[in-house]
């Protein structure tokens, strides 16, 4: 085979629709819009979620709460998942996600205190509860607010 010979798979390339160019074509006059109607005028058509006048589901369903859109929201770390790591480690977000201990790193990650740490630990991490702070510091490790 030749790179003059190559050709793409038939079906897998379309010719653009070319609309109002002639009685001919097949699509002209109205340009395949139809007769007279809120879609066959410029502009025409409906806004998202209108329902021809209907009291639309938005307004239908009941509103409950608030949402905050300043909320600040953390990927939590238990201090005994971090007995995976030697001894000695610089535990950072990076390396936390790579163990698999967060999936998603939200808008930081904070560790939390439950269990008990048996190694010895640098983390670095957005925030600590308290008796995070002490479990670590108890096992010989130091924290690192980033």
């Amino acid at each position: 085979m030749k790179l003059h010979e190559l050709s793409s798979a038939p079906g897998s390339r379309h010719t653009r629709k070319r609309v109002g160019r002639g009685v001919g074509s097949g699509m002209g006059k109205t340009s395949t819009r139809g007769h007279k109607g809120q879609n066959a005028r410029s502009g025409g058509g409906v806004r998202l979620g209108f329902e021809g006048g209907q009291n639309p589901l938005y307004r239908r369903l009941p509103k409950r709460g608030f949402n905050n859109p300043f909320r600040v929201e953390y990927a939590v770390v238990n201090v005994q998942d971090l007995n995976a790591f030697e001894a000695g480690t610089e535990v950072t977000p990076e390396l936390l996600k790579q163990a698999g201990l967060v999936k998603d790193q939200l808008d930081g990650i904070k560790i939390l205190g439950t269990g008990e740490l048996t190694v010895k630990l640098t983390v670095k991490a957005n925030k600590f509860s308290q008796s995070a702070v002490e479990k670590i510091q108890a096992a010989g490790g130091q924290t690192e607010v980033i």
